[in-house]
């Protein structure tokens, strides 16, 4: 087998493990985000409620826009 078959055979396993890789990836986050879907205002205020605080509309908008800030400067 010469040089250039091997050459060939490593670059197409290459972009095949790339393609496929890809593909896992995608699949993988997709149900992952099904699973344990972004927190938004609802979660919150379950979460609030859970630690025995009564959440107001002001705090929850203030901790939605804090955390929209810390993803921000991320």
């Amino acid at each position: 087998m010469s040089i250039g078959w091997v050459v060939l055979i490593a670059i197409a396993a290459l972009l095949l493990g790339g393609v496929g890789g890809f593909f896992i990836a995608r699949k993988y986050m997709e149900d992952y985000l099904q699973k344990n879907p972004p927190v938004n205002e609802d979660v919150l205020r379950m979460m609030m409620m859970q630690m025995g605080q009564k959440p107001s509309e002001k705090k929850i908008r203030q901790m939605m826009q804090n955390m929209k800030n810390q993803n921000q400067k991320k």
